[in-house]
């Protein structure tokens, strides 16, 4: 910004000069003003950033820049600029020698500007040095001088063609300015990555860190991510490293040390309360007891530590420099409202020259710029802190809950601190978005009421009025809309719940023909459901209302108070659109400010419940060595020496504390006195198994090397070798959350193994043997835990109830009460006959039992395959029988994993394709209804209509003529433009409420059409489709169809069409604007589809890394004690501290992703105003004032609408796939029609009960082996059949055939000569009882389980309670048949469940019976009792019984004996039994021939 004098007087010109200056078509500045105000801009600017800017550089290390060609470029265009402000200064000294003296400024300008070149050149370098690759401060620095530059250039060249002047002053400036420019140009381009910086080893790390200034300011260093996953979804590898700032280890790291300092001053504090009241206390000072409670009240002041310093200290500082950006944008915003008056004046004075408009219309695209590129700034910020907030609790969480003690553990369930780590983090982080808001809010209300004065006085005063009384309105709705979500996630929950179980049962109510009942309760619970919604429905419509309405309603009233207060008031077109945009500024923050309070009020609650879980009682860490703790206070004054490497074993009653034992030597206890040592490391298995969702052999290698000899010897010493032949991926199968896919025995058998693996010095062993059966449990005393075992020579401490291993131990320890009664080896103990005698006689009986039960089931079940069942697979056979189910059920599907993967690939696809979308859009819409549909969208172009409407009056109104000072017709005026902005409103309230019915109605009809279709659906289907995949369907995606669609809908549409109003306002008062639009809608095109494709990837992305955080805490919450016994504490966090930042590492680009997005829509928004306004300038001389403000106000807030468009048409597709997949589950295929009317058999059918079967084959599902082939038989009415065969020998095929869940091949089945295969199948299935393998209970009453058709009287259910030994356990509940079942029956045994089928089959006593027996041995009496009630009443009826065990078919008519799906042999046991055959074999296994 140099220096021109033509000749010295006109230095010394006037700073303002209007008519050089203003009122001119050919503008110039004066001379004076060009050499000092302008001049001294960027360099007051780069003076006044530096010490910050020092302090900034001073704490940024990242090693130094190598000296570039680019480097040294900036340096010497520096020096040459510092040359050529001096050579100026040189040449003012040089005209003083010549007696011409030129003004002072002369003198002052080129020193100044020389300084600050100079400290340009310095900085350069320095930041070179500090590892800065793109200056920003620079940046802005080199853009200012080039701006103060461009106005003296200008009147250079106008005056150098007027005359020439001082060539030399001339030639220097010409040279300043071409050099800044370069400058400029070169500071935009970024340097090499600093050397030496920390070597990255990343292998993608995120190109924040190395980007430049610009492109950390508009995003475009996330534009790479945005293309490639427009390309391609998105995967896990795609993703960028957090950067070192975001990642746990630091963040917590520094969370941890404020946290700590604030504990250390609570401590401090609170030792000086202490010491005061004691010495009150002590001296008795003062009036006693006062003085000292008011101490003690003080004390209480300091209660706890507070978290929220720790946080603030922590993230407060980074959140300031988002809250600095956010006051900027603020003081911004109202920037434009006064460029719009300042241009409406423009138009309205015809003589203005027209560069004023440009300038204007500049100025505005300029402010509007900023404003974008800094709130987006701040948002970043914000987000980041959120983030950061959030890896800073869940990790302090998680590290306190590993070393919080016990009795504070009660204190709160392993639920309610997940809920710490998920729900209140979360709203740290929604909070923390919009907290600013809470100063932002009052200063934009304020600034705005106060321009609004300025405009219009007092009046404003009404429009507030309006808009306090609106407030409460809001705060109610949104009370009652809470109350209605939270009813609904009732009805939710207990529809989901039902589901649940009814596809778990489905096989069942297949069979029993119970569908439409079952589908009756669904649908009940729906329609509440649906209800609730309704009435949200309604609400929501009213809430939206208020809040298009709200400005609307303000600018009405101001308006009318306005022209009604004094005639003399005139609105204008300045007045009328200037406040119309400050109102739509002021609806921002009146609508977020109660929001940001109640989540603030939502949050201080979380930060409470935190706080106190950070402040509960810790272990004490100095106990490893040592371990100076003493039990608690169950255990009294034990005083215990176990010699190294003996077996010591611990005995008493339940609750005498030997548990409490352990934990005092694991220092899990809490000290009171004495002390404990243990020596060396220590290894620990619980009593109940700790397993990790992990492989087998992590479980047991627990963080240790692998060494394979070790390893082996280990497998086999427990007894795991058997189970991993019969796990699918033997030791690398996955192991579900808590163990869940091994039995309890396998559990404790992995326990132990990872404790003899660990290889301690001591073992500490609470009850391992109570889980697995008596010779697994021998097998593992003997190999691992007794005097041979594999651990002999280590110290070994064994709690245990079974005292079949007392004889073999070192020492006893009898505890009774917490105190150690006796001590010494069995021999001994049992001459002293005192408390362990006395156990010995309580326990033996029971002891003694259980051997005789287990070979007597051994005896009961002769046929071999059971004996195998029990003693190969070990465990209660109760459980066993339930597992082998499953396995054999798996190892029938080989389909499955192909069909997941089809599943993958399908969902993949219907998100990348466009055309599925439009089908899926148009089955929604006939979902809605078609005319409903259209309705709405003409609804929506009418309240747009309306709108546009009612400010097209207003403009009208503003551009009326002016007559002796006062307007015409006001009030007419007035009326109008209530009248159409109601009618908007009224348009409004229909359209949302018409909308929200419509999205009702096709909830209702899309679940009502997948449940009736999951009901027809074959079994087959549900054999091969995890329940998980269809509860989904009726879970995620019936909710995403009731709540989130018709919401996305409704907003979608609103933006729609403001966003296309605005663009017809502009075109109609500018038409010279449709040019533009094309290219810009082009624009806007591609970044939304770069945006939509990227971010819905990145949400699932990180929808699927955000369970296994949780999942990971809740396991190690319930194994804290095993980790801290073996010492992996750290691992563990280590652990933890990754999945957070995996997931972390997904919401970043998510972030990001949204301020990309943002920035460049605005932008478009941003051209959408400086075209609005450039047209409006150029076509100056047609357009009258009004129609200008309408046009450029409506572009003021077009940005708004275009962001949240881009939006919910993501939202929009990422949900709509919810129709397509309920849509593919509602049309597979079904299975035959439940009623054929022509066909129905007579009410009595079957009379006789008479089965036949003629060339009868079948397979499971297409593609597979027959599993009968060719069967003809023919059942007499009234026969006893026994059906034995071999696993797989199709013998409950055949059953599952005369219900027709299998259907034929080819063959028929007739019974009393109708053919089953032309009648309904509910016709069929209800006229056949089965008694089913095992036993399935729905949650409801005993009596809806036994007649949920309500058909019988309650006499005869309980004749039916009578027959099957029910009756007695009925009477005895207290509300008989009205018993609640929970679900599955578990408050049931399984005995008696077993019985409540048989009370169905007795109930319904059909002609024919079909009894599946179990397949182990579920409790023989039950099976007795089961047997010997059919055998009486059923007596006429035709019974097949496929049979288990041979016993109790030996009395049969007949027996059929099946091999693969062929009939062996067919003939009366004796007959069979005198041929020799297949059965005499299986017989004489059994012991029975």
């Amino acid at each position: 910004s140099a220096l021109r004098p033509e000749g010295a007087p006109q230095g010394r010109g006037p700073l303002k000069d209007p008519n050089i200056s203003v009122h001119t078509d050919n503008p110039d500045l004066t001379p004076c003003f060009q050499n000092t105000i302008l001049a001294w801009i960027p360099s007051i600017y780069l003076w006044a950033v530096l010490p910050f800017y020092l302090l900034y550089l001073k704490h940024y290390k990242r090693g130094y820049i190598v000296l570039s060609m680019l480097s040294r470029f900036k340096t010497i265009l520096g020096v040459l600029l510092w040359c050529v402000c001096w050579a100026d200064l040189f040449f003012s000294f040089h005209e003083l020698l010549q007696s011409r003296t030129p003004p002072p400024v002369y003198f002052v300008t080129p020193l100044i500007v020389g300084i600050t070149m100079v400290l340009a050149t310095v900085l350069i370098q320095y930041e070179r040095l500090r590892g800065i690759q793109s200056s920003g401060v620079l940046i802005i620095f080199w853009f200012l001088s080039v701006l103060c530059a461009v106005g003296p250039f200008r009147s250079k060249i106008i005056a150098a063609t007027a005359q020439v002047n001082i060539l030399f002053r001339f030639t220097t400036f010409f040279s300043y300015f071409a050099l800044i420019l370069i400058e400029l140009i070169l500071s935009c381009f970024k340097e090499n990555p600093p050397f030496f910086s920390p070597v990255n080893s990343d292998p993608n790390p995120c190109p924040e860190l190395n980007s430049g200034f610009l492109s950390k300011m508009t995003f475009w260093w996330f534009t790479r991510m945005a293309i490639l996953g427009y390309k391609r979804p998105l995967e896990d590898k795609d993703l960028w490293s957090l950067n070192k700032d975001d990642t746990s280890s630091i963040i917590v790291q520094q969370l941890h040390k404020e946290w700590d300092k604030q504990k250390d001053e609570w401590k401090q504090k609170e030792d000086v309360a202490y010491v005061k009241i004691s010495n009150h206390v002590l001296n008795h000072v003062g009036d006693g007891p006062e003085e000292a409670e008011v101490l003690i009240r003080d004390k209480r002041q300091h209660k706890e530590p507070s978290f929220l310093k720790a946080l603030l200290r922590t993230f407060g500082p980074y959140f300031l420099i988002g809250s600095f950006y956010k006051l900027i944008q603020d003081l911004l915003s109202f920037v434009n409202p006064q460029l719009l008056s300042i241009l409406i004046g423009f138009i309205k004075d015809k003589d203005a020259p027209s560069w004023w408009g440009f300038l204007i219309a500049a100025l505005m695209f300029f402010s509007a710029v900023l404003q974008t590129i800094i709130l987006h700034q701040h948002f970043q910020y914000c987000f980041v802190t959120g983030m950061r907030l959030r890896t800073g609790i869940i990790g302090m969480i998680y590290r306190k809950s590993l070393v919080i003690t016990n009795s504070a553990k009660r204190s709160s369930t392993v639920g309610e601190i997940v809920n710490l780590m998920s729900v209140d983090a979360q709203r740290f982080m929604d909070l923390v978005t919009f907290l600013n808001m809470l100063w932002s809010a009052p200063l934009q209300i304020c600034l705005a009421l106060y321009f609004l004065w300025q405009t219009l006085g007092p009046s404003v005063l009404a429009g507030v009025a309006v808009m306090i009384l609106l407030i409460p309105l809001n705060a109610a709705i949104a009370i009652k809309t809470r109350a209605f979500q939270v009813g609904n996630m009732r009805y939710k929950d207990s529809r989901i719940k039902l589901m649940n179980e009814i596809l778990s049962g489905i096989k069942v109510l297949k069979l029993y023909a119970w569908e439409p009942s079952f589908q009756e309760k669904v649908l009940e619970i729906r329609k509440n459901e649906l209800r609730v919604l309704k009435k949200a429905a309604y609400l929501n419509s009213l809430s939206i209302f208020a809040w298009i309405s709200a400005p609307f309603l303000v600018a009405l009233t101001t308006f009318a108070v306005y022209v009604s207060v004094d005639e003399n008031n005139i609105l204008d077109a300045e007045k009328a659109f200037v406040s119309l945009s400050l109102f739509n500024i002021l609806r921002f923050p009146l609508n977020m400010l109660p929001q940001v309070i109640s989540n603030l009020a939502q949050t201080s609650v979380s930060l409470k419940r935190i706080q106190q879980f950070l402040s509960h009682d810790e272990l004490d860490p100095n106990c490893v060595e040592t371990k100076v703790v003493t039990p608690a206070s169950f255990l009294h004054s034990i005083n215990l020496l176990v010699p190294s490497g003996s077996l010591v074993a611990v005995v008493g009653h339940v609750g005498c504390g030997k548990s409490s034992l352990v934990s005092a030597l694991l220092g899990e206890m809490e000290k009171l006195e004495g002390h404990v040592a243990v020596k060396g490391s220590v290894a620990y298995v619980p009593q109940q198994a700790w397993i990790q969702n992990a492989t087998l052999k992590d479980n047991i290698l627990f963080g240790q090397q692998h060494n394979e000899q070790k390893y082996q010897n280990v497998l086999e010493a427990c007894a795991l070798k058997t189970d991993l032949e019969v796990l699918p991926g033997g030791d690398h199968t996955e192991i579900g959350e808590k163990g869940i896919n091994l039995s309890g025995g396998q559990r404790q058998r992995v326990s132990i193994a990872r404790a003899v693996f660990s290889d301690a010095d001591v073992y500490l062993l609470d009850d391992p043997l109570s889980a697995v059966d008596s010779h697994v449990a021998k097998h593992i005393f003997d190999n691992v835990i007794g005097p041979e075992g594999a651990l002999k020579g280590k110290t070994r401490m064994l709690v245990t109830h079974g005292i079949t291993f007392l004889p073999q131990v070192d020492h006893i320890v009898v505890l009774v009460d917490g105190k150690i009664s006796e001590m010494g080896s069995y021999q001994e103990l049992l001459k002293q006959n005192g408390a362990f005698a006395e156990f010995l006689r309580n326990y033996a009986p029971d002891e003694d039992i259980e051997e005789d039960e287990l070979t007597s089931t051994a005896v009961l079940i002769p046929a071999p395959q059971q004996i195998s069942v029990i003693s190969s697979e070990g465990e209660c056979p109760k459980k066993m029988s339930t597992r082998r189910r499953v396995c054999e059920k798996k190892s029938a599907e080989p389909p499955q994993p192909q069909k997941i993967l089809t599943d993958k690939l399908i969902q993949a696809e219907t998100s990348e394709t466009g055309t599925v979308k439009l089908t899926v859009f148009w089955q929604y819409m006939k979902a809605v209804g078609l005319v409903t549909s259209l309705v709405i969208c003409f609804l929506y172009a009418c309240q747009n209509a309306a709108a546009i409407g009612a400010n097209v009056w207003l403009s009208d109104w503003t551009n009326e003529p002016v007559i002796n000072g006062t307007q015409r017709n006001t009030s007419m005026r007035v009326g109008v433009y209530a009248a159409l902005g109601l009618l908007q409103g009224l348009l409004v309230l229909i359209s949302s409420f018409i909308l929200a019915m419509g999205g009702i109605n096709a909830a209702r009809t899309l679940h009502a059409a997948l449940l009736e279709n999951k009901f027809h659906t074959p079994q087959s289907f549900f054999d091969t489709t995890p329940t998980g995949r269809i509860i989904n369907r009726f879970s995620k995606d019936i909710y995403v169809i009731d709540e989130v669609i018709p919401h996305t809908i409704l907003m979608f549409l609103g933006t729609f069409f403001t966003s296309v109003s605005t663009m017809l306002v502009i075109i109609s008062s500018t038409p010279l604007f449709a040019v533009v639009i094309i290219p810009l809608a082009i624009i806007y095109f591609f970044v939304q589809r770069f945006y939509v494709a990227t971010s819905r990837q990145l949400k699932r992305l990180e929808s699927v890394s955000r369970s296994p955080i949780y999942s990971h805490f809740s396991e190690t919450i319930t194994g804290a004690s095993v980790i801290r016994a073996y010492g992996r504490e750290n691992s563990f966090v280590c652990l933890s501290d990754l999945k957070v930042d995996e997931n972390q590492k997904s919401y970043f680009p998510s972030i990001v992703s949204n301020r990309w997005l943002g920035v460049r829509i605005e932008l478009i928004g941003n051209f959408v105003v400086l075209f609005a306004a450039l047209f409006a300038v150029l076509g100056k001389n047609s357009l009258n004032a009004g129609l200008v403000g309408l046009s450029v106000s409506y572009a003021l807030q077009v940005t708004m609408s275009l962001n949240w468009m881009v939006r919910m048409t993501s939202d929009l597709e990422s949900n709509i796939v919810a129709v397509e997949r309920v849509k593919e589950y509602s049309e597979t295929e079904t299975e035959a029609p439940w009623i054929i009317e022509d066909t129905r058999p007579p009410e009595d059918w079957p009379t006789q009960g008479e089965v036949e079967f003629v060339d009868y084959s079948v397979r499971y599902r297409k593609g597979m082996d027959l599993v009968l082939k060719d069967l003809s038989l023919r059942v007499k009415g009234g026969e006893k059949i026994g059906i034995v065969g071999r696993t797989g020998a199709g013998k409950s095929s055949m059953t599952l055939c005369l219900f027709r869940i299998l259907e034929a091949v080819k063959g028929e089945i007739k019974i009393d000569g109708v053919r089953i295969s032309e009648i309904g199948l509910h016709d069929l299935r209800s006229k056949i009882t089965i008694i089913p393998q095992d036993p399935v209970l729905f949650s409801g009453t005993l009596k809806m389980n036994l007649d949920p058709f309500n058909k019988y009287s309650e006499d005869e259910i309980w004749k039916a309670l009578e027959l099957s030994h029910l009756k007695r356990f009925v009477s005895s509940k207290p509300n008989t048949l009205e018993y609640e079942c929970s679900e599955g029956g578990e408050n049931l045994s399984v005995g008696q469940r077993q019985l409540v089928c048989l009370a169905r089959a007795l109930l319904r006593k059909t002609r024919i019976l079909v009894l599946d027996e179990a397949t182990a041995a579920i409790d023989l009496e039950t099976d007795d009792l089961i047997q010997m009630t059919i055998r009486t009443q059923f007596e006429d009826c035709t019974v097949l019984t496929i049979a288990h065990r041979l016993n109790t078919i030996m009395d049969y008519t007949r027996v059929l004996v099946l091999d693969k799906g062929t009939i062996a042999e067919f003939d009366t046991p004796s007959s069979l039994i005198a041929s020799r055959g297949v059965f005499y074999g299986m017989a004489k296994d059994a012991g029975l021939a």
